[in-house]
């Protein structure tokens, strides 16, 4: 006989299930739903309260966001990312190439509007982020990524620094924020090292 418990049914008091961590994921996007372009636009609007609003000191409205993110999408030399935490966009940024005419240029791109909404940080999607991004610069034959960040971006310049970004410059009046201007520095990367004998300087030929 049997007391109609179930043996392998968890005793009540027992310790909880282990949550399941959440799942970070960085793509191309090319289109964005309804859905997406609702979430991005949240998340942008997180990241500017937060005070990493690539550019907007305070939240625009829902209108100017939504027609900003239609217009990324529009235009050949943009290319952006997105990054989702179990499927909701949580933040995003952009490669910008340089216009067909600055041939003098066109070995380097940009990343910019690189953001994340507080509430997604802490599961790698920043560095993940910027890996993507990379990749796609380095795929395309970009040989050098550009990029500039506010001093007050601590967190975002110490991840530049750990991907192997150099810092080249500051600019002391690089934005205007809270009634003071903000330092802002410079970086680049170089994504495809010449090779040893193509640094060393040409070898005169015997006469």
């Amino acid at each position: 006989m049997t007391d109609g418990t179930d043996k392998d049914a968890p005793k009540a008091g027992g310790p909880p299930e282990p949550a399941v961590p959440p799942v970070p994921t960085v793509e191309h996007a090319e289109t964005l739903n309804s859905n997406d372009l609702h979430d991005l636009c949240d998340a942008a609007e997180a990241a500017i309260r937060d005070g990493g609003g690539f550019g907007w000191l305070k939240p625009p409205s829902r209108h100017t966001l939504e027609a900003y993110w239609k217009g990324v999408l529009l235009i050949p030399e943009r290319v952006l990312f997105v990054a989702r935490l179990d499927g909701v966009i949580a933040g995003s940024c952009q490669i910008h190439k340089p216009p067909r005419n600055n041939e003098a240029q066109g070995f380097a791109c940009n990343l910019t509007t690189n953001f994340l909404a507080p509430w997604s940080r802490g599961h790698g999607l920043a560095r993940q982020l910027i890996e993507i991004a990379e990749r796609y610069a380095r795929d395309a034959g970009f040989r050098v990524l550009n990029l500039d960040v506010r001093e007050t971006q601590r967190a975002a310049i110490r991840l530049y620094e750990t991907l192997g970004y150099t810092k080249f410059g500051e600019h002391p009046y690089y934005a205007f924020a809270n009634d003071r201007y903000v330092r802002g520095y410079f970086y680049y990367k170089d994504l495809a090292p010449l090779a040893p004998e193509a640094n060393s300087a040409p070898q005169e030929k015997p006469s």
